[in-house]
């Protein structure tokens, strides 16, 4: 399979930064449960509709996500329309970085075998009336 694509319904979450607590003389970081939560999400995702597709350790990647964030109930018939029409973009949290970091995150070891395979990603946020992740992963060429 050279492509695969699904979607993740539901508000778009990035990846929270680590915790922290003590443990006696110790620290220990652990990942909070929203993320925790979000990237199982994906996981189960991609693999109710993507199946056991595991791309290669050889193969470079490429990959786009797609995060559609819920347009606000207060917002004007104007600015919806306009909003839906790609006029106004969502400026707020979450970043992209964090939404595409949550994402190879989770696709680690189920999509591929590591998220350095990926070489072209691209993070687009967009508001639509369904809140959703789109993802499409596709197969450029061999890693060096």
């Amino acid at each position: 399979m050279e492509k695969v694509r699904f979607v993740v319904p539901g508000e778009p979450t990035g990846k929270g930064r680590p915790r922290f607590r003590n443990t006696g003389k110790f620290q220990q970081a652990y990942t909070p449960e929203k993320t925790a939560s979000y990237e199982n999400l994906i996981k189960l995702q991609y693999q109710a509709q993507c199946g056991n597709w595991c791309y290669g350790k050889e193969d470079a990647l490429g990959m786009l996500i797609t995060a559609y964030k819920r347009i606000p109930a207060s917002t004007s018939k104007r600015k919806l329309r306009m909003m839906l029409d790609r006029i106004i973009y969502p400026g707020k949290k979450p970043d992209f970085d964090n939404i595409g970091k949550i994402c190879c995150d989770a696709l680690n070891g189920i999509a591929f075998h590591d998220d350095a395979q990926i070489v072209d990603g691209r993070v687009v946020k967009l508001y639509a009336e369904q809140p959703r992740i789109e993802v499409e992963i596709w197969r450029l060429g061999q890693n060096g």
